[in-house]
This record gives structure tokens, sequence and C-alpha cells, in this order.
């Protein structure tokens, strides 16, 4: 019987605890799974402590996050073949020389992000970055992109970085983010560089009584789960195209293995899209009261509020309330809030997620029956079906 050739030995350099990354790793292991390629992984959960050296690992090839630059100095002049992953750049001098390179396209990123804002009704809008920073470059030239659009269309769009994320800061950094809120004309889109970003703005807009997406419309980066269950108005964002850079790249890869020369190839990947949510959902102002009510029902309605609670929050009874509402809305109060919560438990219904009777407990719903009843009644369809269609 003919022996199978040996499997290649090849190391994964990425942050598991990224969403970037993992969206990265998995379009690796999705090539990996669709071609039947014999690879051998090797995944640090902390790769950075992992680099002293690695010129001397007995591997065939390196996939790595070349965002970060220890990991170019770490691989200069390595003799297997290397794929980089990471941002776009403007600049062609800030690519690596000699080394294919599959990028996230930061321009369309930022513009996806920006198109969504404008479609809102938007007409000013801002940019939150981070602090310059060798590791940061991606931000940089996200905020060079965005500059590039006001530029374009004749706008005066501004940049704030604020300061970055330690404890001993946080109170300073919220204290300034408000400070910067306050000082910006009203309504205006914000684009944060990340989801990261976009969560500490939108907690300093909640801190402040800046109405999210009345006054403040917000979007971020990276469309991450975790940041989305941390945020009492849940955050619109787009969605990186990483499983298909992570294909890309185990692709080349596979290529170099095989004899195929990858020196200065160059990749851009497109977001996928934007994933909608209420941070973004800008409406022009109306009725001040409505508007109030709406701005409580997006940070509670999952917590199992009632009409009354709204009306109390706003200051008016509970019948003046129905009445805005019906002329501004032309629904209830309860019609609102039953809204929200339905939309909430949509976006967890994902196939492989939490279990059904969790997403109704989550949203505000009394039973697992219940959101079953509602949901079928408002969509035509039960929480399973809706998430078994997802797949």
């Amino acid at each position: 019987m003919k022996s199978l050739p040996p499997a290649h030995r090849i190391a994964l350099l990425f942050n598991g605890s990224k969403v970037y990354d993992r969206g990265v790793i998995a379009g690796i292991g999705n090539y990996l799974s669709s071609t039947r390629v014999a690879w051998d992984l090797f995944l640090e959960e902390d790769f950075l402590c992992r680099l002293k050296g690695i010129e001397r690992w007995q591997g065939d090839g390196i996939i790595a996050d070349f965002d970060d630059p220890l990991i170019g100095e770490a691989l200069a002049g390595i003799s297997m073949p290397v794929v980089a992953v990471g941002g776009s750049y403007e600049d062609p001098r800030a690519y690596p020389r000699h080394i294919p390179y599959v990028a996230t396209d930061n321009a369309a990123l930022v513009k996806m992000a920006y198109d969504h804002l404008i479609e809102a009704g938007l007409n000013r809008f801002a940019c939150f970055s981070l602090p310059p920073a060798q590791a940061n470059r991606w931000a940089q030239e996200r905020e060079k992109a965005f500059l590039h659009l006001m530029r374009r269309d004749g706008l005066q769009g501004e940049v704030y970085r604020g300061l970055g994320t330690s404890a001993p800061l946080w109170d300073s950094a919220v204290e300034q983010q408000i400070a910067w809120l306050h000082s910006l004309p009203k309504p205006i889109g914000i684009i944060a560089v990340t989801d990261a970003r976009a969560r500490q703005l939108l907690q300093a807009c909640l801190t402040a009584g800046i109405a999210v997406p009345d006054q403040v419309a917000l979007i971020g980066i990276d469309n991450d789960p975790l940041t989305r269950t941390l945020t009492r108005v849940p955050l619109s964002s787009v969605i990186q195209g990483t499983e298909a850079m992570g294909r890309t790249a185990a692709h080349l890869l596979h290529q170099m293995l095989h004899g195929k020369p990858g020196a200065g190839v160059q990749i851009l990947i497109p977001p996928d899209a934007v994933n909608v949510q209420a941070s973004s959902l800008h409406q022009p102002m109306g009725d001040p009261y409505v508007m109030q009510a709406l701005h409580f029902i997006r940070q509670y309605a999952c917590q199992g509020i009632k009409t009354a609670q709204v009306a109390a929050y706003v200051g008016v009874s509970r019948s003046s309330l129905e009445s805005h509402f019906r002329k501004a809305r032309g629904c209830t109060v309860h019609d609102e809030i039953l809204r929200f919560k339905l939309g909430a438990a949509a976006s967890q219904l994902a196939p492989g997620g939490v279990a059904i009777a969790e997403v109704a407990g989550r949203c505000g719903f009394k039973s697992a029956q219940y959101l079953h009843t509602v949901f079928r009644r408002e969509f035509g369809c039960t929480p399973g079906e809706y998430q078994r269609a997802r797949s």
C-alpha cells in the first residue's frame, strides 16, 4: 500500500482572544476542511512569548498577523514560506517586502460604515480612533480613509483619538469622551475604528444622557458578538471579511509549499456587510416625548419594562404618552417595547448559539413559549425555524 506524504507543519501566529484573528483562523480551518490539505497546525495562546527563536522552529510554513510590527521583525529573513495577514495601507511602501500579503480593505470598511450613516439621513460625521502607535497603524489608515471621504464630499469631519485603554485612565478617558461628545453638532454619525472603541463611546453617551441614535448614531467595525452583549443599546458594526482572508492566506501558502512563488502578491479583501442594530438607526428628530421614550426603551426593553415605567421616565401620564406614540409612530408604547425585544431576540438566534429559552430570558420574555407565540405572530415563523433558516 502506498504511504501518504507527511503532513506539513504550519504555525499560525495570531491572537486567539481577538475576534478579527479568530475569524482569520476560522477561514484557514474552512480551507483545510474543503480541500483536505494535510497540515499539522501550531497555534499558541500567547504567540508573542514564543517569537524569540521562531527562526529555529522546524516547520514548513507560517501564516501570521503582521499588524503587530514585532511579527515582521521576528520573521525577517526566515527561510520557510510565510504569508502575512493584516490591514491595508495607502502607502505601498508600508507593506512587507518579498512576502505575500492578504489585507482587510481599511478604506472599504470605513466607506461601508459611512454609506450606512448617510442612508440613515445624517450629514455630519466624526471618527473615534486610537492614539497613534506602531501596533495601531491600521487605525491611522482608517482615520485617513475617513478624512478622504470628508474631503471628497466637501464635509468637515472630525477625528478624535482620546486616551488609550487602561484602568488608571478610565475615568479621565470617559470625562474627555463626554466633553468631546458635547462639543459636537447634533445629530451626528460617528464611525469608531473598532467595536471596542464604539462600546466605550456608547457608554459615554449613556452616562451623559446623550440619546443614541437620535443625537449620536454610532457604528463600529469587527461585529464582535461579545461587545454586543456588553451594551444596553445594540451596536451596529461592519463585518470584516476575515474568513475570506483566512481562506485566501491558506490557499497562498498551499501554493508556496508546492513550489509556486508568492513574493509581492497583495490581495485586498472587502468587508462582508453591515450588521445593522439600534445604535445607528437614526431618525429625524420629531416629537420630543417620543424621542425620550425611545431612548429609554432601547436601553431597558429587554429588562421587562412596562409602559408605566416609560411614561414615568419621560415625565408625562401614560395616556398622554400613548397619544404621542399613536400620532408619531402609529403604535402603542407596548408595541414599541415588544418590537425592540423581538429584534433583540432575532439577532441572537444564530445557528448553534444559545438555547431559545435563554434567548427569551435575555430579551425580557417571561417564557420561551411566549416568545414562540409572539415571534410566530409577528414574523410568520417560530424562533426555531428562524434559527435554522440562518444556517
